[in-house]
This record gives structure tokens, sequence and C-alpha cells, in this order.
């Protein structure tokens, strides 16, 4: 009886340790988001007005799906989940996965979710993903869960009617960085990881690269997060989620840097940029590499004096014809594209 009783207890506690490592919430910052953005441009920019949410009358929306599980994580069993949006129609269509940004720190999927919708309405399947933060994870995580929807896309492409041969890939700030990251490393299995749908390709045929930077090696970044390291006594986020300074993590910052690994098998890119110059860091240099490969590249500059253009009108709805007009480009044109 005594056994019994030690055994069922044993059992009960067993039981609520697993409940409670699964209870465990990942940790987040909720700093950036759409509207604590506008507030802020707002002061200094007053005639900007939001980008609204609206699902169009042609366009179904499938939100929250789960595009992998991952296990024996310190939260238990992670899921990872993604919005899609596509035309109501049954024809199969090109896909584009979208990322946002955040600073590799904070951020969610809905933040792409207006530009999603807008994109789904002119014959796109259009995927906002969430994908680990530094606070959860630091690089190359982020990376491998990008990878991972790819391959998903390709797994679930007669479900919601994608083209397996046409994905791309586009993203704002950080999230442009990651985007470039993948198309520039097609093929390449030091940056794949290991995550799920194994047997499904990885490879992107196009990139938006929205005022996301090319390269974390160039001397001029390398001096500013050390600079800024020695101003305020703190690792600035960019080091963070690298594993260090460019000194003790050099690896890290290679790996994670677009110009590094431009090959024949790089996709092509359409660089959308603002004013601001910090956040074009490495593109001329990433051009050049391109062009060494015949791999078409496009660039556009708005008129934007502010970073986050992707969400505010008058530059919301010119990003969504620039993008659409150059998938439609690299996806339906024939022929011999001239680079520009």
């Amino acid at each position: 009886m005594k056994k019994s009783c030690l055994l069922i207890l044993s059992l009960l506690m067993c039981c609520h340790i697993s409940t409670f490592a699964q209870s465990v919430e990942v940790p987040r910052d909720t700093s950036y988001t759409i509207v604590s953005t506008f507030l802020h441009n707002k002061k200094y920019h007053p005639n900007i007005e939001l980008a609204k949410q609206e699902l169009p009358e042609n366009v179904v929306a499938y939100e929250n799906v789960v595009y992998t599980t991952l296990h024996n994580t310190p939260y238990g069993e992670r899921e990872l989940r993604l919005n899609i949006y596509r035309p109501k129609d049954k024809k199969v269509c090109p896909a584009l996965i979208m990322v946002h940004g955040g600073g590799w720190n904070s951020g969610d999927k809905s933040l792409q979710v207006p530009m999603a919708m807008a994109i789904a309405a002119q014959g796109y399947v259009t995927i906002t993903v969430e994908y680990r933060l530094r606070p959860e994870a630091t690089y190359p995580a982020a990376l491998h869960d990008l990878k991972t929807a790819v391959r998903w896309a390709r797994a679930n492409a007669a479900q919601y009617g994608i083209d397996k041969k046409r994905i791309a890939m586009s993203g704002c700030s950080a999230g442009g960085q990651l985007a470039t990251l993948v198309g520039m490393t097609n093929g390449s299995k030091r940056h794949e990881g290991n995550g799920e749908w194994a047997k499904q390709s990885s490879k992107i045929q196009a990139v938006v690269s929205m005022d996301g930077c090319s390269t974390f090696i160039s001397q001029n970044n390398i001096d500013d997060t050390n600079e800024k390291a020695r101003k305020y006594n703190k690792m600035p986020m960019t080091a963070q989620w690298l594993g260090g300074l460019y000194e003790d993590a050099k690896e890290n910052w290679t790996e994670a840097s677009p110009v590094a690994w431009v090959s024949r098998h790089s996709a092509p890119v359409y660089f959308i940029n603002s004013q601001l110059p910090r956040y074009s860091d490495g593109k001329e240099e990433l051009i050049k590499k391109l062009d060494a490969y015949g791999i078409y590249h496009e660039s556009y500059m708005h008129d934007a004096p502010l970073h986050t253009f992707w969400f505010f009108h008058p530059w919301f709805q010119p990003t969504v014809n620039h993008t659409v007009k150059f998938l439609d480009k690299v996806f339906k044109s024939t022929g011999k594209r001239k680079q520009t």
C-alpha cells in the first residue's frame, strides 16, 4: 500500500513538473508595434496616416496556422505560427512569405498583415510568419525558422494553392536582412538548420528587402557597434543577437551577412529604401556580386525621410505596387530581363 501511494505521488509530481515546464511563457519584447511606431513618427511627420488592416472582398484568410513545433525547448513544445491570405479563386498562385522587423528583438507577424492583405488582392498567396526573436533565441534560430517556413509552404502547396516553383520572401528592416539572407543562401547546407519538412527545398525565387541591411561586417557597422557598447556600457541589440561584438563572434557576424553568401543559386532582389543611408549598408557591394553572377536586381528609393515607411500613407500603396510589379516581372515575364 505504501509503495502504491509513493508511486501515485511520484506520477503526480512528474505531471506537475511537465505541466509547469510547458506553461513557462516565451520571453517577449512587445515594445515594437504599429501603433507605437505611428505615435512616435507622427510627432515628426504630422502628415502621415496609418495604413488600415482591411481584408479585401476577394481575399480569404487562414490565420494562426502552426507551421512547425519545436521540441525540448525551455518553453515546452514551442509552436510557431503563420497567417495565410490568398485570392478567393481556386487558381494556383505564386507565394510571398513576409518577415516583420523589430531589430531581431521585438515585433510579431501582425506587423505585416495590412501589406499581406493588399498584395494577396493582386494575385498572390501571402504568408506572414512568426520566428524566434532574441529574447527567446539568438542567431541562427530566426534564419532556420524562416527556412522551415519555406519548406512548409512547399509541403502544403496543394492545400493553399501555392505554386511551389514561385516562392518569394520579403522583409522589413531586420526582416529585410533575414529575407535577403534566405535568398542569398539558397542551397547552402550550413545555413539550413535541422527543422521540419526536410524533404522539401528551402530555395526561394525572389527577395524584396525594405530598408534591410545587407551586411554586418562593414567596417562602419563594426566601429559603430563598438562605439555604442563603449558609450552606453551595454551590448547593442545587434551584437546581442549575433552572440557578441565582432571580435568575439566573427563567425556569426559573417554567417548572418547576406553579402558574404552570393552564389549562382542566389535569388533576384528588389531593394526598396528610405532616405536613411544606414539601412542600405552593404547594398552596393551585394549588387556588384549579383552582377558578377548575372542575377537580376532592381532598386527603388522612396522620398520617405523615416525608416518604417511601409506602415504609412503616402508610401504604403506605392510599396505594395512596387513589390507586386517586381514579383510579376520575376515570376511572369518571359525572355531575358535587363538589369536596372
